[in-house]
């Protein structure tokens, strides 16, 4: 679900301001990008018909965020355009967090909004694939491990207008099976694997978790329309070989936490959403 893009200066409210650090900016818009207000003064370089940034990556980096706050060493697999890095790094000014992304021209908008917001030292993008089972190298482990998958097998969905978001639609470069088994690689003991995907294949994500050796500690459903449903599941998942046995039971995992709407039956925003974008940097309401 494509987010509607908010100018980086944006409106004020009752004397509100943009919360973190206002970026040097100074990065060219060459032909064809946009540059939008992505958290705080933080703006983001993207393709004005190509894959752009959506709710999908603002629930993962705050949800992610949210359950393991004091994160200091974070890693965004299939990294794209760079949304879910940049909106943790805003979240965990303390963290550096490592990228992999497997698209030459996601990449190359990726960098460009790193150094246009000033985050040089703290994101470290690279051209990869996350399935290679030596990515990252010696910088792993991480305290979080971030990733929002593609949704559909090859075949059961028709590709993107844009051949730079088929990746993100269709599974030409993994699965959420893929993610996960990464993520279970990369994760330092008692780190956290947040990650997205479509609330009608829940049971699909819960498994790939399984089989990967993580469990689900908390899942959160993301409603985009009241009364209709078809919407998202945001997870957050640990490895099971760091929690004491008999944890899944005892702990009733995992927590099914209250949906997130995020437009009521108006059409208009509604509240649940509204407050996980103030917390990354939004004007109030909007």
């Amino acid at each position: 679900m494509t987010r509607r893009s908010v100018p980086a200066d944006g409106p004020s409210f009752k004397g509100w301001t943009r919360p973190g650090p206002v970026p040097p900016g100074g990065v060219e818009l060459e032909p064809g990008e946009t540059l939008d207000g992505l958290c705080g003064h933080w703006r983001i370089f993207q393709l004005e018909k190509g894959n752009r940034f959506s709710t999908d990556d603002l629930v993962t980096a705050w949800y992610g965020t949210t359950w393991c706050p004091r994160a200091a060493r974070i890693a965004d697999l299939g990294s794209g355009i760079g949304s879910v890095a940049l909106l943790a790094a805003w979240r965990c000014p303390g963290a550096v967090v490592h990228t992999v992304e497997a698209q030459e021209q996601s990449l190359r908008l990726a960098r460009k909004s790193i150094r246009a917001n000033g985050q040089e030292d703290r994101i470290l993008p690279r051209l990869g694939d996350l399935r290679d089972p030596d990515l990252f190298g010696d910088q792993a482990p991480f305290d979080l491990v971030t990733g929002t998958p593609p949704y559909w097998p090859e075949g059961h969905r028709l590709p993107a207008a844009h051949a730079q978001s088929v990746p993100a639609r269709l599974e030409v470069r993994g699965s959420i099976a893929d993610y996960a088994q990464a993520a279970a690689r990369l994760l330092a003991p008692g780190g956290l694997f947040a990650c997205v995907f479509p609330n009608d294949q829940r049971e699909r994500a819960l498994a790939a978790l399984r089989e990967a050796g993580l469990l689900c500690l908390h899942r959160r459903e993301v409603v985009f329309k009241e009364g209709e449903p078809y919407g998202l599941d945001v997870f957050a998942a640990a490895r099971r070989q760091d929690l004491p046995e008999g944890f899944e039971a005892r702990a009733e995992c995992p927590e099914a936490e209250a949906p997130v709407l995020v437009r009521r039956a108006d059409g208009s925003v509604a509240p649940d959403i509204a407050r996980v974008r103030l917390a990354l940097g939004f004007p109030p309401g909007i």
